[in-house]
C-alpha cells in the first residue's frame, strides 16, 4: 500500500471542520480548469459538497503531508481519503494511491 497524507484547508471558507472526525471519508475531485491554479483539488463529502482544497502552499501544508501538486499526477480524476486527523489549522488525510488509477 503506497499512502501519502494530505492536508485539507480552506475549510472555514465553508462548513469549518469541527464536525469532521477520524475515520470520515473525503471525496478528493481535481478542477483542472481552475483560473487561478492549474493544480487544485477540491475536498468534498456527502451531502455537503465543497468543504475545502488539498492544501497546496508551504503556508497551509502541515508536517509531512504532501502538496496539492505533488498529489495530482498520483490520482485519477477523483480519489478517496480518510481524515486521520482535524487539527486548528488543517485536516491532516491519508490517500492510498496503490489503490487508485493513474491520470
Amino acid at each position: 500500500m503506497n499512502a501519502v497524507y494530505i492536508t485539507i484547508s480552506g475549510t472555514n471558507h465553508y462548513y469549518g471542520n469541527e464536525f469532521m472526525k477520524a475515520g470520515m471519508t473525503v471525496e478528493l475531485v481535481k478542477e483542472p480548469d481552475n483560473e487561478h491554479d492549474c493544480e487544485v483539488i477540491i475536498a468534498k463529502m456527502d451531502g455537503l459538497g465543497r468543504v475545502g482544497y488539498v492544501a497546496n502552499s508551504p503556508f497551509t501544508v502541515l508536517g509531512e503531508s504532501i502538496s496539492a501538486g505533488r498529489l495530482y499526477d498520483k490520482i485519477g480524476e477523483k480519489a478517496e481519503a480518510v481524515i486521520v486527523y482535524v487539527l486548528p489549522k488543517g485536516v491532516i488525510c491519508r490517500v492510498d494511491t496503490g489503490r487508485m488509477p493513474q491520470a
